[in-house]
């Protein structure tokens, strides 16, 4: 049976939600929904745009459920607390798991999670509520992701590593195994983290710095 999805959002990470949900899921996306002072058109992907504060009157949570695809701003505060906001009117908060994605056994899912293709759930692994794993991102063995987490591209979390709360992983990032990521840790793209994090620190990778040759010299080697 299909089940009918409302998508909180109407920025990237909702119409991405959006076009993923229609072609690889069992649910159909009926309509989009935001705070009214944030929508701008009256449709999205040819789906009705609804003001959130009238949701519940034209999409009831006894025959919807939602799905909230709203980005990393204020390190994931702001995706959780429209989270609690639609478990608050009804709304159960659905999970999507992409039918390329590899999962391995003895995964822990929970709601409003987003998994990519390509991402990798090795066996033992747990995911809180609310947790963003973006296209060949990598949990391996017995690590603990915390709730209200966002996890990019093809960053890497080795074995036994926990990752607290609220925290964001930059594309590309490598977490050591046996780790601990405090809470609202902030773990920048490319960065290589071999040590514990207190909670609400920030660690940046190495940005690339301009090379003296052109791409023209290149070409000659």
């Amino acid at each position: 049976m299909v089940r009918k999805v409302v998508v909180f959002g109407v920025g990237d990470f909702a119409r991405t939600a959006g076009i993923y949900l229609a072609q690889d899921s069992p649910y159909e996306v009926t309509a989009f929904t935001a705070h009214q002072r944030f929508i701008e058109a009256p449709d999205l992907l040819g789906k009705p745009v609804v003001p959130f504060e009238q949701v519940q009157e034209r999409f009831p949570p006894d025959s919807h459920a939602m799905f909230v695809a709203v980005g990393f701003s204020r390190v994931n505060a702001a995706r959780a607390e429209i989270c609690a906001a639609c478990k608050k009117k009804g709304y159960e908060l659905i999970s999507y798991v992409n039918s390329k994605a590899m999962q391995w056994g003895q995964v822990d899912i929970g709601e409003n999670c987003f998994v990519l293709e390509g991402a990798v759930l090795q066996p033992f692994t747990h995911l809180g509520n609310d947790v963003v794993l973006w296209s060949g991102s990598i949990v391996c063995h017995d690590s603990r992701i915390g709730d209200h987490c966002f996890i990019a591209a093809h960053a890497t979390i080795s074995g036994n590593v926990t990752v607290g709360p609220y925290c964001f992983i930059g594309a590309g990032a490598i977490i050591r195994d046996s780790l601990t990521l405090g809470q609202g840790c902030v773990i920048g793209a490319g960065a290589l983290v071999l040590k514990d994090t207190p909670a609400h620190s920030v660690h940046l990778g190495v940005a690339a710095s301009r090379s003296q040759l052109s791409a023209d010299q290149l070409r000659s080697f």
